[in-house]
């Protein structure tokens, strides 16, 4: 299935530490990840060695990172999204909150910032809270014991309009 050269060489999805069914966005964080680390200008790595990293990376990002090209390199790699069922590479590996890597962006709540559409939802919410306390508070004020006073008088009165009214 695989070429013999490709079984020798790490594959671009290894070079970025990825499962071949690594979502766009999956990719795109990991290029920039390790972009930084093996970069020329801001790696501790030898010139020579972060050059030949950093040129690997880019060739492995301008190939995956475009949809036709993918598919072609997925092809000669043998792997197939279609017809085949393929386990992901971390499957034996030992369940662990510390190597918790989402297969989809929109799952994994610690992924992103809030927008700010949601932080103005939040805002509005804190600013409604506050405004139910405050007006608790201004009611218990203005009103003080009488809030909690019943006026015993008024069933009396209202049996006395139904006496009068049936005679």
């Amino acid at each position: 299935m695989g070429h013999k050269s490709a079984a020798l060489e790490p594959t671009y999805y290894t070079l970025l530490g990825l499962h071949p069914a690594a979502s766009v966005i999956e990719i795109r964080r990991a290029y920039r990840q390790l972009s930084k680390r093996y970069h020329p200008d801001t790696t501790d790595l030898p010139e020579n060695i972060a050059t030949v990293k950093f040129q690997k990376l880019n060739e492995a990002y301008g190939t995956l990172s475009n949809p036709q090209k993918r598919l072609t390199y997925d092809l000669t790699i043998g792997y197939s999204k279609f017809g085949v069922i393929q386990p992901p590479s971390d499957l034996n590996r030992p369940v662990s909150r510390k190597n918790y890597s989402s297969k989809s962006a929109y799952l994994d709540p610690y992924d992103r910032p809030l927008s700010s559409g949601e932080i103005f939802v939040l805002f509005i919410l804190g600013l409604t809270f506050i405004g139910c306390l405050l007006l608790v508070i201004a009611v218990g004020l203005t009103r003080g014991e009488a809030a909690f006073q019943t006026n015993i008088e008024q069933p009396d009165i209202i049996q006395q309009q139904v006496i009068n009214y049936r005679e």
